[in-house]
């Protein structure tokens, strides 16, 4: 089992480099180094140690905020800061907050940045104090980041976490409601009569729809998520194996060939339209706008502990108002121990693990980032919105 990854906003300026000594499991890889059908279906659930969630979470305010904003600033927040590529708005926020929840209170105090996720290289960031003494973030003149760089702001603005921090996610398991995976096209044998097949192997194809895209990703049916407390099923799990091309189509039959895989291909595999979605830009850490509560409930790669930068399954997404850029706090489970003196079994307190954010949002499901763990955190701990202070 590797070791447990701790850290939180001090860690984050180191950028890549981090994460790639962070990620200490591989796609596809599964505690012990097994593997099932070379496809990773991440821990899941252990329905005896479950804690239930709160009948009714502690209020939280609607938009959080605080009266102190200072109290929760870096003591080595910088007051000058040049935009650089690479950098991300969570590195940034972790330069001048110690509570990410609070980083719409220190943009929407400054009238100068209009979208506050929309941040690019070579701007400048200036930290001043308004009029009431709180901290604030003004807009200085552009720089040149290299002497063939214009003045005015790139056209590509700066991603909310880092790539290498999710892209484990983009090969992980996804969610698909039952009759979609259903009814999709699926592999029904390679060339060769080859058991598994890779990159540029040729597939034959049933119940692809000549109307149909050309392009599809691979997945393979992994069973179900389920509620944590209910484990009423929330939608089929499947792991992206790869890519293909839908080259010709027979009377039943359309051949295709793979295009780049991931992890090996199967017969009975499904074929889903390829997803198109920006999981890096257009959203910012911030407090849920009311009390949420969820239950960890799946980590890609079926570690035993999770940690910083490992991306987790929460068992609620639409349905209780989740979105993306909700930054929740990480709790492990109380554990039940016996009553030495009077007898029976009482359940311990809840104890801070970390924090997440949320970076994509289903209806029943949504998948988040740690980022920060201050001790090992477990499928079945629970996430709880932030308190203000």
């Amino acid at each position: 089992m590797r070791q447990m990854r701790i850290g939180g906003w001090r860690l984050l300026g180191l950028g890549l480099a981090l994460l790639a000594s962070g990620c200490a499991h591989g796609p596809g890889q599964q505690a012990g180094g097994a593997q099932a059908n070379g496809a990773t279906a991440g821990a899941t659930h252990d329905p005896g140690r479950t804690t239930p969630l709160p009948a009714k979470p502690a209020p939280v305010e609607k938009n959080l905020t605080t009266a102190n904003l200072a109290g929760h600033m870096r003591d080595d927040a910088p007051l000058r800061y040049v935009v650089k590529r690479g950098d991300t708005l969570w590195d940034i926020a972790g330069k001048y907050l110690d509570d990410p929840w609070y980083w719409p209170q220190l943009w929407d105090a400054n009238p100068d940045i209009v979208n506050p996720h929309r941040i690019y290289p070579g701007e400048v960031l200036v930290l001043t104090r308004g009029m009431n003494g709180q901290p604030r973030l003004a807009r200085g003149k552009t720089v040149h980041l290299e002497p063939q760089v214009r003045e005015e702001p790139l056209p590509q603005a700066i991603a909310v976490i880092p790539y290498s921090a999710i892209r484990d996610f983009l090969q992980s398991p996804r969610l698909v409601d039952g009759k979609t995976l259903e009814n999709a096209p699926y592999v029904v044998s390679f060339d060769d009569q080859h058991v598994v097949a890779g990159n540029g192997a040729t597939v034959y194809v049933r119940g692809a729809d000549h109307n149909g895209p050309d392009h599809y990703e691979l997945v393979h049916p992994a069973g179900p998520y389920r509620d944590a407390e209910t484990h009423k099923v929330l939608g089929r799990k499947v792991v992206p194996v790869g890519r293909l091309t839908i080259q010709s189509f027979g009377p039943k039959i359309a051949t295709a060939r793979i295009d780049k895989t991931y992890r090996e291909a199967r017969r009975g595999d499904r074929l889903l339209p390829v997803p198109h979605e920006n999981l890096l830009r257009d959203f910012y850490p911030h407090a849920p706008g009311k009390a949420l509560s969820a239950h960890i409930i799946s980590v890609y790669g079926g570690v035993g502990e999770i940690g910083q930068y490992d991306v987790v399954t929460l068992d609620r997404g639409h349905n209780i108002g989740l979105r993306r850029g909700d930054v929740l706090d990480i709790y492990k489970s109380g554990r039940t121990v016996s009553d030495p003196v009077a007898g029976g079994q009482v359940t311990l307190p809840e104890v801070k693990a970390g924090y997440l954010m949320v970076f994509k949002v289903d209806d029943k499901v949504s998948f988040a980032l740690v980022m920060h763990a201050t001790r090992a955190i477990h499928v079945d701990d629970v996430v709880h919105s932030p308190a203000a202070t």
